[in-house]
């Protein structure tokens, strides 16, 4: 039978097509946020600053990692924290060890010192026992402390050195020269003062008549505090006298003494003297009372050595 003319009914068992939906695409993810990562695990300062770069681009891009950046951002932070922590510790131990160091170099160098034979009795003017080069025997005794560094000292001894001298040959006067080396900290290292007074008691041991000339000869040609000062030839060379010290110089004999000297002056007492101690050269005695005047004025110094007679 055919139709009666009404539209034709729905097959219910006719597949019904679906709409069709497109795939959801998951978010590229950003490369600088895994650079960020990996690197914050090695070294923390680049995870740090591709980390903050990361971010950015994601935030412009849309892309993904976000996660993996923030991570490097964290673990970039607290290795950086720990590397500074490191470094600083170490600075300070570093620090600390060097003070160690130095304090065990300088009691070792002390204990040296200390335990070196040091000289004693009397030959040619040295008085070891004593701590000072004798020169005369006159009844005044005049003790002069001087550095052979010392630009003072040299003002004095061109001063008044010959005035000295004069004094002894006619045994007016007993000179007791005390050559220091406080000015050891400013001939850069070369420990001029300890040189030039262990040279002076090199002379004054085996030239003892001419040992003044060389102190002389010392201050005409003084070098300038912060130089290396003169050194051992041209010390040598300075020398006047018929027994050469070039051996005792360069052995370094009597450094130990001087330095042992210094530190006796330094600390006092000085028997017989008006002083406890010295503070600083040239220090004059002149029968223990010190002498405060001009440096550069032989009548006013004279004068007061002529006082003790």
């Amino acid at each position: 039978m055919t139709g009666t003319g009404q539209g034709a009914q729905p097959n219910p068992y006719a597949l019904q097509a679906e709409p069709i939906v497109p795939f959801a695409m998951a978010p590229k993810t950003n490369t600088l946020a895994i650079v960020s990562l990996v690197s914050s695990l090695v070294i923390g300062l680049v995870g740090i600053i591709t980390g903050h770069l990361a971010l950015g681009q994601i935030r412009a891009r849309g892309e993904g990692g976000r996660g993996f950046a923030l991570a490097g951002l964290v673990i970039g932070y607290i290795s950086t924290a720990v590397f500074v922590i490191l470094v600083a510790l170490a600075v300070i131990f570093a620090s600390a060890l060097a003070a160690f160091l130095v304090t065990v170099g300088s009691n070792a160098g002390s204990s040296s010192s200390s335990s070196t034979s040091l000289p004693s009795g009397q030959l040619g003017a040295a008085d070891f026992d004593g701590g000072y080069l004798e020169f005369g025997t006159g009844a005044v005794i005049i003790d002069e402390y001087i550095d052979p560094m010392c630009p003072f000292c040299a003002q004095f001894e061109q001063t008044n050195g010959a005035l000295l001298l004069d004094g002894v040959e006619r045994d007016f006067i007993t000179l007791r020269l005390h050559s220091l080396t406080f000015l050891d900290s400013k001939s850069q290292g070369t420990n001029y003062s300890s040189r030039a007074s262990a040279a002076l008691t090199c002379q004054a041991t085996l030239n003892p008549e001419q040992a003044l000339d060389f102190l002389s000869a010392l201050f005409a040609n003084q070098p300038l505090e912060d130089t290396t000062g003169l050194s051992d030839a041209e010390l040598i060379d300075l020398v006047p006298g018929a027994v050469s010290i070039a051996d005792c110089v360069q052995n370094g004999e009597y450094q130990a003494w001087s330095r042992q000297n210094t530190e006796a002056a330094l600390a006092g007492p000085i028997e017989g003297a008006e002083i406890e101690a010295v503070s600083g050269t040239p220090t004059v005695l002149v029968d223990g009372a010190q002498y405060r005047g001009s440096l550069t004025d032989q009548s006013e110094f004279s004068d007061f050595v002529a006082s003790a007679f």
